[in-house]
């Protein structure tokens, strides 16, 4: 097993996908070039944000502000690997790891996700619509970012600052193809049967300490507005800031913390605005006027 898939909803129409990637110290020492340059940008990026000012910390902030709004489908895209990965995993294995897993599929992934909050098949029909309702959409912002890079070089001329925008199109047409590349496993895995659907204790334990919070929270007086009726207020959030520490330190995944802390935020943004829109067209506005 190369990874475990984690199904974590956000609220009661998003749900988060996470790969966490197992068995490190089987993976073949061979990268390929697009790995090599994003480990550089990565160490780059954490160097820039040591400093204490000058230009370079204000890109890391700058930055940090741009990729916050990087839709959290895409980021949970990039987290699976490559799925030629899965083949060398597979050369690169040894017989003692084959000994301690005869009997059982290697190929298969464990898909995790709280079975108080969804059943096993809208669990698969969930992964299944995460890797292809976005591959148009990332096949054509890489295009466009690629398109770009040209327009960019005459932004090289600005001496002592980098070329700021074509890096930045670099990086977001590479972050595009890794989100092809991670639709693209997913796919793989859910046309070959290979995901292993797994009900979490844990997970459920967690969703109802959520739940138990957000009543509590709810009993309070609050803005009428969030009470509205209408399409709108069926979406509810299952998850808040509160409850991100926990879930990666129960789950043991710390990288989970800044996905899920990003993804919470995207949400309430994306609800946030959907209330505002409904309060300024009230429902029975139009045919008010028609009449």
């Amino acid at each position: 097993m190369t990874m475990r898939l984690y199904l974590l909803p956000l609220s009661t129409r998003r749900s988060l996908l996470y790969a966490q990637r197992l068995h490190h110290a089987t993976a073949p020492t061979n990268t390929s070039y697009f790995d090599r340059g994003a480990a550089w940008a990565e160490r780059t990026w954490s160097n820039w944000e040591k400093k204490e000012s000058g230009w370079q910390k204000k890109v890391v902030e700058y930055g940090n502000h741009a990729f916050r709004r990087i839709p959290y489908e895409e980021w949970g895209l990039k987290s699976v690997p490559l799925l030629s990965s899965r083949e060398q995993l597979r050369q690169h294995g040894t017989k003692k790891d084959e000994e301690q897993t005869q009997g059982q599929d290697q190929d298969h992934v464990e898909l995790v996700f709280p079975r108080s909050v969804m059943s096993e098949a809208q669990a698969e029909d969930a992964v299944r619509r995460m890797g292809s309702e976005r591959d148009g959409l990332h096949r054509r912002r890489m295009v466009w970012c690629i398109v770009g890079m040209p327009i960019t070089i005459p932004f090289a001329l600005v001496p002592i600052i980098p070329n700021l925008p074509f890096f930045y199109l670099v990086y977001r047409a590479w972050s595009h193809w890794r989100a092809i590349a991670g639709a693209k496993h997913i796919q793989f895995l859910v046309s070959k049967k290979l995901l292993r659907p797994t009900a979490s204790p844990v997970l459920d334990a967690l969703y109802s300490q959520a739940g138990a919070q957000q009543k509590t929270q709810a009993s309070t007086p609050s803005d009428p507005s969030s009470s509205r009726s209408g399409p709108t207020s069926q979406e509810t959030l299952l998850l808040t800031q509160a409850q991100v520490r926990s879930f990666s330190e129960k789950l043991d995944v710390p990288a989970l913390e800044l996905e899920l802390e990003r993804a919470i935020w995207q949400v309430e943004q994306a609800i946030g605005k959907k209330i505002k829109e409904e309060g300024s067209n009230p429902p029975g506005a139009e045919k008010e006027k028609e009449s």
